[in-house]
């Protein structure tokens, strides 16, 4: 029988716990949006992590009217997030409790949503959909959708292993004395991503889980920011270790409270999210960084069993974890940032050992691809590069070859589609045959590009993204590797009956993905002067 519970569902039961450094100009909305939940949020308790902007003077003033908000100030900065954290647990007086960052939000209706699927299902762990919104556009992503696609209640959280993938502990709600009885908290002080180890510890414990697919936290991603957050400021090898060491800390809790399949699954995760992320970055830094890099990686994956690395040879993660483990230098980084894109491609040149085997490169023949040779098409890291002339305002792909298992499912067409990044479902689509090529081995489709026509649509930036279709009947999404050279990827002001002109501009994205920005008028023209003009000078 399930214990009574005292607290009505109408009564007020969430606390919800704001935390901020120096953030004056967004911790008010960040308190409003949870105050604004409504009865069922009986405090707010906002912990400022000693701000020297005034932060903590502002959210006195906002206390001063309204009586559920408490302010907490501590006298030193922790220098992390886990230490305003476990302050604010520590003076929370409701049943259940949420977290919140100081420049994030509660959409309306979240704490309803996930109070009512905790107390419904009896669990002491509630999530919901957290969405990614990139500012200024106001583009949103959603964060691990397939985790939220429909409601579900969870006797323990292996029974869905994907939990461990969902790292962030500010979309859900927990039960209070769940938390307290198990001494769930997150790491003190100056430790970086302190939400791994923290979600790691919830899991441990086995709750009962509740999943809803309402959105119940939008995360706030401002790049251009002048002080970056933790996640996105990966510019020193620091960040990677951080984040390493707090990744094989949430592995080691997991396997010491005997949740085999959940560590076996983070360290799955690992490879499949962090490993690639970094790699994906790698051409970006510099000698030093990458070597630091490299042997740091290596260290940490000398921990990984067998096991860990054979559970799936032919994904992406593993892949360039065998790479990484094989080489003591670091090597082959182009073609690394393209097998950790999204999704994979695995560039040519594609090798075979002496005895036939497919293998990374002639050099590393202790690398094997043989599993590629098993996969159907649609799970292939195919690779088709994008040839586009501005001025010729002509689109050629090349799809690869991979061991067989592209003739074998008979290319057939290609639909492109040209997406908006930052308006949803803005897109233009197109569908050109694929034709084998003179060259062994590859297939080719041609396609007009009108860049006036999308900035008829919306100007700003364009992401190719492919369906490849294939004759027995399967499929492959797809992005295009861009191609450099003469010619290529040069921004063009091309006449145009509608707009004047339009400028475009091709380029490569940090995954190596065609990606196009076009802009009409004269504000578009000024920067292919200012650009040609700075060339004639040199």
């Amino acid at each position: 029988m399930r214990p009574h519970r005292p607290d009505r569902p109408d009564r007020p039961q969430v606390s919800v716990v704001v935390i901020g450094h120096d953030d004056a100009v967004h911790v008010p909305d960040a308190v409003r949006s949870a105050l604004a939940q409504g009865p069922a949020v009986r405090e707010v308790v906002a912990v400022d992590d000693c701000s020297t902007d005034g932060s903590a003077d502002l959210l006195d003033r906002l206390a001063a009217g309204e009586p559920r908000l408490r302010v907490i100030r501590l006298p030193v900065n922790s220098g992390g997030c886990g230490t305003p954290r476990n302050t604010g647990l520590d003076a929370v007086t409701a049943p259940h409790v949420m977290f919140l960052d100081s420049d994030d939000l509660l959409p309306p209706g979240a704490v309803d949503a996930l109070l009512t699927a905790a107390t419904g299902a009896d669990a002491q762990v509630a999530g919901g959909l957290c969405v990614r919104r990139e500012l200024p556009s106001g583009r949103e992503v959603p964060w691990e959708p397939g985790l939220y696609a429909s409601p579900a209640v969870l006797s323990h959280p292996a029974r869905h292993p994907r939990l461990v993938h969902d790292t962030l502990c500010v979309n859900k709600l927990y039960a209070t004395a769940f938390l307290r009885e198990h001494g769930i908290r997150f790491p003190e002080g100056r430790f970086r991503y302190e939400d791994i180890v923290f979600t790691a510890r919830v899991w441990a414990a086995a709750p009962r889980v509740a999943l809803v697919p309402d959105r119940v936290y939008i995360w706030h991603v401002r790049r251009s920011a002048r002080q970056l957050s933790i996640s996105l400021d990966r510019a020193g090898i620091d960040n990677w270790r951080s984040r390493t060491h707090a990744c094989r800390t949430a592995h080691g809790i997991l396997l010491d409270a005997g949740e085999k399949l959940l560590a076996r699954r983070a360290r799955a995760k690992f490879l499949d999210r962090e490993l690639r992320m970094y790699a994906r970055e790698l051409p970006l830094h510099d000698e030093e960084y990458r070597r630091q890099w490299w042997a740091h990686t290596r260290a940490f994956l000398t921990d990984y069993d067998a096991a860990d690395r054979a559970r799936d040879p032919a994904a992406p993660g593993p892949l360039i974890a065998r790479v990484v483990l094989a080489s003591p230098e670091p090597r082959d980084l182009p073609r690394l940032q393209e097998l950790a894109a999204r999704p994979a491609r695995l560039l040519p040149p594609y090798a075979r050992a002496a005895d036939g085997t497919p293998c990374w490169s002639d050099d590393l023949p202790e690398v094997t691809l043989e599993a590629l040779q098993d996969l159907p098409a649609p799970l292939l890291p195919l690779t088709v590069d994008a040839e586009l002339r501005p001025h010729a305002r002509r689109l050629r792909l090349r799809l690869h070859e991979l061991y067989g298992a592209v003739a074998r499912a008979g290319p057939a067409e290609v639909e492109l589609e040209w997406r908006h990044r930052d308006r949803n479902g803005v897109v233009a689509r197109r569908t050109v045959p694929l034709g084998a090529s003179s060259a062994e081995g590859t297939w080719i489709a041609e396609t007009p590009v009108r860049p006036d026509w999308l900035a008829a649509l919306a100007t700003g930036t364009w992401d190719l993204r492919l369906r490849l279709r294939f004759r027995d009947g399967s499929t492959r999404r797809a992005t295009a590797h861009a191609l450099a050279g003469p010619g290529l990827l040069r921004r063009g002001a091309l006449p145009s009956v509608r707009h004047g002109v339009v400028l475009v501009r091709p380029y490569a994205t940090h995954s190596g993905s065609l990606a196009l920005r076009v802009a009409t008028g004269v504000h578009g023209i000024v920067p292919v002067l200012r650009d040609r003009l700075g060339r004639l000078r040199h």
